[in-house]
């Protein structure tokens, strides 16, 4: 059970080591490159490789952006198949609805316990 914490913070750690030498060496912005995990996510989920990754590298595969791509292919993938065309619409919001849920409920509370203050 500890080794699965020690290879998620390896993995993710990787990933975001990765991010970072990308980020100092290239004049990409921030938003661009977080554009491109997602979709690389989401190509590689529709490759059959993200898959088997994250089954190996558990929540450190899953965790960062090219996880929510991959969850957002795996959601317009299941919701094409059972409602064929307009499942291409929905089915990315229907993966994805949790976890954006919970990002904007626990922001915000988080807005109200440390009390943020605007850039001037």
């Amino acid at each position: 059970m500890c080794m699965d914490y020690v290879k998620a913070f390896l993995i993710g750690g990787a990933i975001c080591a990765a991010v970072q030498i990308l980020m100092d060496n290239t004049k990409l912005m921030p938003g661009r490159i977080m554009v491109i995990l997602v979709c690389l996510g989401a190509v590689l989920g529709a490759v059959g490789i993200y898959e088997p990754f994250t089954k190996w590298a558990g929540a450190g595969a899953s965790v960062p952006l090219s996880g929510f791509g991959n969850t957002l292919f795996k959601g317009i993938k299941k919701a094409v198949d059972e409602d064929g065309f307009i499942g291409i619409f929905k089915g990315g919001f229907t993966a994805s609805a949790v976890g954006i849920s919970g990002a904007l409920i626990f922001s915000y509370l988080a807005s109200w316990i440390f009390s943020p203050k605007m850039k001037d």
